[in-house]
């Protein structure tokens, strides 16, 4: 199951795994695909370096990604609590009544500083950059359109190409202009930040658009069957993130929110600016609807303020495993993540269904 791109990049499979867990990406890279690491969660360079060191270990020499989040709106020269302090009350006092209603627990004094999505910012990416350009990556991917035009230089000075997610023709062509090599098109029906087009639709579009740059597929894609379908649009491969939260390699931190995953159809799951301030589809649960639908609510704040407000919340809820409101992004594909299984395993049967997919055409056109 290789393409052009996937053979230049030196994976087995054109298989190429979003995913927040290093040992999901090295287990990817292992099994044949291309496991990208995103790095909005690590706040701290260190931390980043740490696991990155664990992911070059356990990868066996095959190659491996980072994702970074460099937004375009940005503050310019302000630290996280002059940000902070741009936060209304209103929207302070909306998720006290949230966690108050739900009777979510504080955290202990040791975990107070929570799970902060500093990663939004520009600042924090750029030490993230730092820390990736002394490991050999093999690709850098930027979730929020293309990055500065000195992070695509310095990234090309060492031999590393750059792919960035693109929701519409307009945004892949702009991603062509600014230098990018790879485009990833994300349809609407992909977990975390999307646009309104779905896959199907999309990709063939930004293939014609960008030609002769390689596009990968993302969104609703987690059987073989559609990796073909990806491919067979003129992608050079699948970009996949959801299909990993449910794998044994996972470390969601929440037996509650995996299961609440495994239970999950296909119209489980939002399109929600309450967890960064931008459109991402989300598990749907009480509280995406406390920020979608309830009546009184204030429109969610812009990235990153949206991401600061919601983070001590956000730990409290996963902490206690306040079911009702435990959730993450994940895309429609979770209609079919009813089962844990090993990366390989997942991988194996991405490939079995290829082949499936590729006999019954075969059969078809004979």
């Amino acid at each position: 199951m290789q393409t052009e791109l996937s053979r230049r990049l030196g994976a087995e499979h054109a298989i190429f795994g979003f995913t927040p867990f290093p040992a999901v990406a090295a287990a990817l890279s292992r099994a044949g695909g291309f496991g990208v690491l995103g790095a909005v969660r690590y706040g701290a360079a260190d931390e980043l370096a740490r696991d990155l060191d664990l992911l070059e270990a356990h990868a066996d020499g095959r190659p491996y990604g980072l994702d970074v989040v460099m937004p375009a709106r940005k503050v310019e020269g302000a630290s996280e609590d002059e940000i902070e302090a741009m936060i209304p009350e209103e929207h302070r006092h909306y998720v006290r009544e949230i966690l108050a209603a739900y009777d979510v627990p504080e955290l202990p004094e040791s975990e107070r500083s929570g799970w902060r999505i500093t990663g939004w910012m520009e600042s924090v990416a750029r030490s993230q950059l730092d820390v990736a350009f002394q490991h050999p990556i093999g690709l850098l991917a930027s979730a929020l359109g293309p990055p500065p035009p000195d992070v695509v230089e310095r990234a090309h000075r060492g031999g590393v190409p750059v792919a960035a997610l693109a929701g519409s023709p307009r945004h892949a062509r702009h991603h062509q202009e600014a230098g990018i090599d790879i485009v990833v098109a994300q349809g609407y029906e992909a977990g975390g930040h999307t646009g309104e087009i779905a896959s199907m639709v999309l990709t063939p579009e930004v293939v014609r658009a960008v030609d002769p740059l390689p596009v990968l597929c993302a969104g609703g894609i987690g059987t073989g069957e559609q990796l073909a379908a990806a491919l067979a649009l003129g992608a050079q491969g699948a970009w996949l993130g959801s299909v990993w939260l449910t794998t044994t390699e996972a470390d969601l931190g929440s037996r509650a929110l995996t299961r609440k995953l495994l239970a999950a159809g296909p119209g489980d799951t939002v399109r929600s600016r309450a967890l960064t301030g931008k459109p991402a589809r989300l598990l749907r649960t009480a509280w995406t609807d406390a920020w979608e639908t309830a009546e009184g609510r204030p429109d969610p704040l812009p990235m990153p303020l949206q991401g600061l407000l919601v983070a001590d919340a956000t730990s409290r809820i996963q902490r206690h495993e306040v079911e009702p409101l435990l959730g993450t992004p994940v895309g429609q594909i979770v209609g079919s993540m009813n089962s844990e299984r090993s990366v390989q395993a997942v991988v194996d049967d991405l490939t079995r269904g290829f082949d499936r997919a590729l006999a019954r055409l075969n059969a078809l056109a004979r």
